[in-house]
Formats: C-alpha cells, structure tokens, sequence
C-alpha cells in the first residue's frame, strides 16, 4: 500500500542565516587571455560559501539581486570550448600531507606550495561556518578528530565581515578574536596548519572596509609572525562586480601591512566573481612580494568543467591557486549533490598539486554542512551525526571513496574506526517537488535469526521522465541471538535501477534489490537494530514497494 503525502510550498523572505548564493545550471563558457594562451573562463554564480549570513536591511537585499545579475566581463566564446577538460599528467614526486611539526613553514614555489625542505605540499581540510554563528566547534577536541580520524591537515577559520555579527558591522571584534586565538591555539596543539579567513560576503568590494582589514591582519601577523602554521587569507570572495584591478589594489595594502610583521607567512588572495576569474588574477598578478597565492572557489553541481578548465590554465600560466572553499552541491550551498563533478575536481587538484578545505563545519540545514542538522555534538561525531556531504568528506580525505581515481587509503590513526560512507558516485538528478513517505515492512529470514526491515520514504522527484524515490532502511532482530550477518531482499512492483547507495552490499535485477551488510554493521544484537542503510532507485512514477519473503 502506498500513503502519499501532499506538501505544498510555501516561500517566505525573511533574515534567515544561510549558508550561500543562489543556485545556477552550469554556466555557458567566455573566453580569457592568459599571457599568450586562451583558456575558458565562466559566467558563474556565487558559490556556496558565501551566502552565509544574515542580511540587515534593504541594501543588502538590493546588493544581493545585483550580484545574482553578474554578467561576464569577457566575450563570449563558442559553447563546445566549455565541454573540453585540460588534463595534465600527475605532478612530479609525492605530495605530502605531513603536519607543521614535519613540514614547518610554508612557502610558495612558482605554482607549488612547498615546505621548509622544498618537498611539495598539499593541505586538504575544512572551513569553519562564521565564527559568530557557530563558535562552539571551534574546540580542541573538534579539531582533534579532524586531524586523527578525518586525515585533515588544515582548519579555516572563517570570519564574516559585514554580515549580521560581522567583524565591522557591529559584531563583538574581541569575541571574534579571541576565537581566533583559540582557533590557532588549538590547530597548532593538533598540529595542523590554520587559515585565518577575512570572510567578506556581502560588502563585495574589499576595499569597503579597507582600514578595518589593515588594522586586523597588522595584529595577527604581529601575534603569529613565529608561527610556521599560520596562513592568512585577506578578502573571501570578491563579487558584486568588483574588478581585479580594485581587489588588487586592496591586496596590495594589506600584504605590505603583514609584511611588516610577517615576512614570509602565505597570504592568500581571493578573485572576482566570488573567487572564480583565477584567470584575471594570472593576467597581472600581484608583484614584489613573494608567497602569494590566489583562491579559487566551486560548487561542484554547478561549476564544472568550463570552471576547471580556468583553473588549469591559470596554474599553466604561473598562478599559485589555493581552492579554500568548496562543496559538492550546488552554488546555493543546497540542493542536490554531485560526486561525479566532485571527484572530478578532486582528481584535477590533485594532478595540479592545489590545495583545497571544503565548506562547512556545522550542523546548519543546509546540504554543504558536514553534520545533520539534528546534530548537537561539537565533537566526538559518528557516522550518524554526518550528513551525505560529511560522509563524502571523510571517505575522500581518507581515502576510501569508491572512485577508483581517487588516492587510496592511507595508513589510518591509532583509534581510527570506519565511517559508514556512501559507495556511489552516481550524479543523482534533483528533486523538483516535496518529498513523500511510505513505511512498508517486510519479514525477512537470515538462516537461523529473524529480521525485520522497515522502508521509509525519504524523498521522491521527476527528472528526464524518470522517477527517483530515495529510501532509508531500518533493520530489527526479532530474535532471541544475536545476528553476525545479514542479507535482505527488496521487492519492487516493476524494475528499477539504482543511482546511488550507502551502508550495505547492493545488487539490483528486475524488482529485486539484494542488500548484505557491510563489515562495520552487520552485527546487530538481539533485540538490536542497524539503520541509515539508504538507496536512491529510479522507474514509473507507480513504483512501489512490495512485502518481503523469506531470503535464502
């Protein structure tokens, strides 16, 4: 029996704290000169990191529709140069990923970030949310796992300037500081290097608040000037129409401040169009100074391969990119995730030896966010508290995803345990209405121990005339032992395909879906259960599912 449940949708505007910028297909190709080579370079939209804040007034809003309005700077260029990937052989020797302790100071080497020895160096982790807003994982135990479970290496702290809480629109300048100081504390007693994020968002044009900026990078680089671990990231993403010429101006006087402190601390420096148009930067990059590198940010659902492409010409030209945020759904921070985008993106970053941390550590509703938004811990998570974006996360950086392409696993840390991960990479369409529900149940037989699993609909949508129901199974032992394996049949009215999986052993044929555990659950105790084992198939907008039988 199917219970269908109506939704309607309802639209309300009002100050909410979000996590990005609104959403947009992939954007058509505009062409770019880099010295003497032409690359493609996108009309894109924000990404995700960005839109993070709460909006005060009228002008933030009008500033917001302006924005989303940005139109190329470049002329347009046939649509086909879009579709054309660079690829590049992997580079030279072994990156390392080894802690400030190993590596010590940072700096740039033409494109590469090298350490004190010149052994190239890849730093792979994670941005905070604003401080303001979610200053509560900013603790030392949090940054522990990130670095001993999740293979993290570095730690971005993530500093709104403008929004509501801001640094200079009125939010508590000492309290954000001091979370700062906690922040770098704790990533250097964890060994981890730390970037410190001047996260403008909705002032657009850095040099809005230019003195502010030059006060507060003269403090820190004064106070962490003896630190090997410390890097300084001097304006988020540039938008709004901001032009490379105004940004670098900008940089220009904020790098000769913290070089009077600081004379060799990596100092990052983000790009026009929300950090996308690397390829400006590559075409009259800062001068005089050295360990300068630039930020690229993407979303992999909506920036893709036009957006790769920039990135790999700007490095072929010189350009030291620092990816310092990015995520695997759209721009708008929400919405569907694509793993076949981001597992592209990874394996051109790491063929290009660029840096990258991922958005966001936090539990806010929003499908960047590495926790369920039902997620209270600030430390200690499990797979239960991940969401789908946190288990791609952790796979990647410990090198289990399922995509071959991917580095393999590394030697894991004392007390690591395994994360339950999705095991697909299947570029699932988006849902384009409101989820439904169904709880069938089915009486399953696993030899000599009875289970029971229930089947709840978690969400269903239309897309190239197919329908996606995506599912989360819940198993019981009923019996009076405990079980040591397991192996469930799934009986569909009509055949099905199956775009993507997590926590089991799937096979499909017809309408039968053969689930067996995975080796990290399938122990359930008597009386026990084992959840999160999720699906997402696609048939006739009749699909449905049927009651179990015994399984062989």
């Amino acid at each position: 029996m199917r219970i269908w449940i109506k939704f309607s949708t309802l639209l309300i505007l009002f100050a909410v704290l979000t996590g990005c910028g609104p959403k947009s297909p992939e954007p058509e190709a505009s062409t770019a000169v880099i010295s003497d080579q032409t690359v493609s370079s996108p009309e894109t939209l924000p990404p995700g990191s960005g839109f993070g804040a709460i909006f005060a007034g009228t002008a933030a809003l009008n500033a917001l529709a302006e924005e989303t309005g940005e139109s190329p700077t470049s002329n347009p260029s046939p649509a086909d140069d879009a579709e054309k990937e660079t690829s590049r052989p992997p580079v030279s020797g072994t990156l390392s990923a080894a802690p400030p302790s190993i590596s010590g100071a940072l700096r740039v080497d033409n494109t590469r970030l090298v350490d004190e020895n010149g052994q190239a160096v890849q730093l792979k982790g994670i941005s905070t949310h604003g401080l303001a807003w979610f200053p509560d994982y900013i603790n030392e135990a949090c940054f522990r796992q990130l670095r001993e479970e999740w293979n993290a290496n570095v730690i971005r702290l993530a500093m709104y300037t403008a929004e509501y809480g801001g640094y200079c629109t009125g939010g508590d300048q000492d309290a954000l500081k001091k979370l700062i100081h906690n922040g770098v504390e704790y990533a250097t007693a964890q060994d981890m290097y730390v970037i410190i994020d001047w996260h403008i968002l909705s002032d657009s044009n850095p040099n809005t608040y230019l003195a502010q900026a030059k006060d507060f990078f003269g403090e820190m680089a004064e106070l962490y000037a003896g630190h090997n671990n410390v890097l300084y990231e001097i304006c988020n993403e540039p938008n709004g129409g901001t032009q490379w010429s105004e940004i670098k101006s900008y940089a220009e006087e904020v790098i000769s401040v913290i070089r009077s402190h600081d004379q060799d601390g990596i100092i990052i420096v983000g790009t026009p169009n929300w950090s996308q148009y690397v390829d400006q930067a590559a075409a009259d990059p800062i001068t005089g100074y050295d360990n300068i590198m630039y930020a690229l940010h993407f979303y992999a659902a909506t920036h893709k391969e036009s957006l790769r492409n920039t990135m790999a010409a700007a490095v072929d030209a010189g350009l030291p990119v620092f990816v310092t945020e990015y995520g695997i759904c759209d721009a708008s921070g929400n919405g569907a995730i694509d793993e076949q985008q981001a597992n592209q993106w990874v394996t051109a970053m790491n063929n290009y030896g660029v840096s990258y941390v991922a958005w966001n550590l936090s539990n806010k509703n929003e499908t960047s966010a590495i926790l369920n938004q039902n997620c209270s811990k600030t430390s200690d998570f499990t797979d239960s508290d991940l969401s789908a974006s946190g288990r791609w996360l952790h796979a990647m950086l410990t090198g289990h995803s399922s995509d071959p392409d991917l580095p393999g696993p590394e030697a894991p840390g004392e007390g690591d345990s395994p994360v339950q991960k999705p095991e697909s990479v299947a570029n699932t369409p988006a849902p384009d209405h409101a989820s439904q529900e169904q709880e069938p149940s089915a009486a399953i037989s696993d030899t000599d121990k009875t289970l029971s699993f229930s089947a709840q609909l978690i969400n269903s949508w239309e897309s190239e005339g197919k329908t996606f129901y995506q599912y989360e199974l819940t198993l019981q032992n009923n019996s009076g032992a405990d079980c040591t394996g397991w192996s469930i049949e799934v009986l569909f009215s009509e055949a099905v395909s199956l775009s993507d999986s997590w926590n089991g052993n799937f096979t499909v044929s017809d309408g039968k879906l053969q689930i067996t555990n995975k080796d990290y659950n399938g122990n359930i105790s008597s009386g026990g259960s084992a959840g999160n084992i999720g699906f997402i198939v696609s048939g006739s907008s009749q699909l449905n599912i049927l009651n179990g039988e015994n399984a062989d």
